[in-house]
């Protein structure tokens, strides 16, 4: 049976080009995206992040996107078990890519489920070795895929991985089995080949990581080494693999680190409690997909940080607007169904108006739903989610990077208005990753919570600032200063408990018109493109790099388009509407049903949407989204 190589197709900013490959070159790329897959426990995870890691190094830009199997272990070599990682590299990157320029494919079934990831020309590299009639039926397969023509557009690399893998190490091990987890850094050491890159950060990696396990180190840099060597060396059908080079991204000087979005939120949270001078505690419950931001924090002691593992959701945000009262600030991290639970507490945080941030990272929806891939299920659930009127705060991030200057902003805004906050970041963002240019802290404002004076003759619990509606802070301990706070309705200024209609009447509007004057204090809302555009594209959250490629490559393309994007959802910015009625053709994009399209349709009446929806636990692919605007464009 011949392997099916002929060409390799670089893919140059809308440009095909096919590279003989009877010839040893290099072909130098804008960018290409990798993506590793197999079974779990196959560590497509970790070689994933040292390729992306290395390409970071290497001076590349980069993003990733995990896939992650739902299942904790689905049966060995069936669909439901594949795991995956792509890795878009290149000079200038906003997303993790569409479709793979290679895909390293470890068994059977994660051939057949992510050929979808490949378009015609894509290199896929198969472990020959794994490909046996009883994987071959468990992966749904009826017949061999090699020996039909369903291949036929792609390029296949039939690599004997794992027989390789064992040769390299069979001085060091004897168990098969342990020799078998080295088996992912043969199909590294391959894409190192491929992507010109060498070994030196992953070499660093390996013996920071098994530090006193010589053998394990030695294994794994041999495996890698076989890998790269067999590139090198093999012949199919008589033709070399080509190498590419990727060109190095144009990047302001600094300090750079390649982070997850729930890094970022982590690092922003502990960078907002530093500007307000307080102590940061969080209350959560494991959940994915932010359990992460829970274990970062819990490593930070050192900076004044306090973690809870509670027992249950509701007892994660009730001990967080607990340490709120005592004057800390105060964080609960979650995902949908978790916000579900904490919705009665979230209503006590607005009716005692205290700080607290809740970090929602949004998964595929409803109940338990889809664990681990991503969705903007749950913004109608932040902004309406809560028995009366009880109006919160509502921000998104738009990258994994910078999920840290959201996370600061949400610390921000909850201080300085004594009021929940709720930063809905999704998985994508959450897991994922980007370069990430480390600040000085010098560049961040200070914050500054309204803290009442100690023996304060005029102090009121509920007396407001004319201006902002907001109130002071009083915290257990300051003289003077005794008051009752807890879930009935307060009396305007004395916060004594009341039940007069009128008076409830009052409250209610001071605590929804609070937040409707922050809209004067907030940027206003910033316009992409051209301001006599055809068409406006609308986005909001971890949609952010998928959006702008598509306009990007639309206004290359001689196409009149201009985009926004929304960070701050409740309120908007006070010019949302001016923005909107400059455009006859706008287009909201969102991974949901329509949630943040119908919000706009409720605040601007008259204003005619279109609306691109996709809820598949799926980001948005570029292809797609210009097809789209296409469409809208010549409708």
């Amino acid at each position: 049976m011949t392997n099916k190589v002929c060409t390799f197709a670089v893919h140059l900013k809308g440009k095909n080009r096919n590279i003989d490959m009877t010839k040893k070159q290099k072909v130098r790329k804008e960018d290409a995206v990798v993506r590793f897959v197999g079974d779990s426990g196959d560590g497509m995870q970790l070689t994933g992040t040292l390729f992306s890691d290395t390409s970071a190094l290497d001076g590349n830009d980069i993003a990733t996107f995990p896939d992650y199997p739902a299942e904790i272990r689905a049966p060995h070599n069936t669909i439901a078990g594949v795991s995956g990682f792509q890795v878009h590299i290149g000079s200038k990157i906003y997303s993790s890519g569409d479709k793979a320029d290679v895909i390293v494919c470890m068994n059977p079934a994660s051939m057949k489920s992510n050929l979808k990831w490949a378009k015609p020309g894509t290199t896929i590299i198969v472990d020959e070795d794994t490909f046996t009639e009883d994987a071959l039926v468990k992966a749904g397969y009826t017949e061999n895929p090699f020996e039909n023509e369903s291949l036929t557009n792609y390029n296949i690399v039939r690599a004997p991985i794992t027989t390789l893998t064992l040769e390299a190490v069979k001085d060091i091990f004897t168990d098969r089995k342990a020799a078998m987890k080295c088996r992912n850094m043969f199909a590294l050491g391959m894409i190192f080949f491929i992507f010109s890159k060498t070994t030196n950060h992953a070499d660093e990696y390996l013996a920071a990581k098994f530090k006193g396990k010589n053998e394990i180190i030695e294994a794994n840099k041999k495996v890698i080494r076989a890998g790269y060597n067999y590139c090198e060396n093999v012949d199919v059908q008589q033709t070399p693999l080509p190498q590419v080079e990727i060109e190095t991204a144009k990047m302001e000087k600094g300090r750079y680190r390649n982070i997850t979005g729930n890094i970022a939120t982590a690092w922003g949270l502990l960078a907002a409690a530093e500007k307000a001078h307080l102590p940061l505690f969080l209350g959560s419950y494991p959940i994915t997909p932010a359990t992460d931001i829970m274990v970062e924090l819990a490593k930070r002691k050192s900076l004044n940080c306090k973690v809870f593992q509670a027992e249950d959701e509701i007892a994660g945000i009730c001990s967080a607007i607990g340490a709120s009262f005592a004057g800390n600030f105060a964080c609960t991290s979650t995902s949908g169904p978790g916000l579900s639970l904490k919705s009665e507490a979230l209503g006590l945080a607005v009716m005692t108006e205290l700080p607290l941030v809740v970090i929602d990272v949004q998964r595929g929806g409803p109940s338990t739903g889809l664990p681990t891939k991503t969705e903007q299920a749950d913004l109608n659930q932040a902004l309406f989610g809560r028995n009366g009127e009880a109006p919160c705060i509502v921000i998104a991030p738009s990258s994994s990077a910078n999920c840290f200057n959201w996370a600061f902003e949400a610390g921000r805004l909850a201080l300085e208005n004594m009021t929940p906050v709720i930063l809905l970041s999704d998985a994508y963002l959450g897991n994922g990753s980007q370069l990430f240019k480390i600040p000085s802290m010098k560049d961040f404002p200070e914050i500054h919570p309204p803290f009442a004076k100690e023996n304060d003759p005029d102090y009121l619990p509920y007396r407001r600032d004319a201006e902002t509606l907001v109130r002071q802070w009083a915290v257990p301990g300051m003289e003077g200063l005794r008051h009752r706070i807890g879930g009935l309705e307060k009396t305007d200024g004395k916060g004594e408990v009341s039940t007069d209609n009128q008076n409830h009447a009052k409250m209610v509007y001071y605590r929804r018109e609070k937040i409707n004057r922050l809209a004067n204090r907030l940027p206003e809302q910033q316009i992409q493109g051209d301001e006599d555009a055809d068409l406006l594209v609308i986005g909001w959250g971890g949609t952010a790099g998928a959006l702008k490629s598509a306009v990007e490559e639309l206004r290359n393309e001689g196409k009149k388009v201009a985009y926004t994007h929304f960070n701050y959802i409740c309120p908007l910015p006070k010019n949302t509407g001016d923005i909107l009625k400059k455009y006859k053709k706008i287009v909201v994009c969102e991974l949901n049903m329509g949630q943040f399209v119908n919000y706009l349709r409720m605040n601007f009446q008259g204003i005619m949407f279109h609306q691109y929806n996709k809820i598949q636990g799926l980001p948005f692919e570029v292809g797609e989204l210009k097809e789209e605007f296409n469409k809208i464009l010549g409708e």
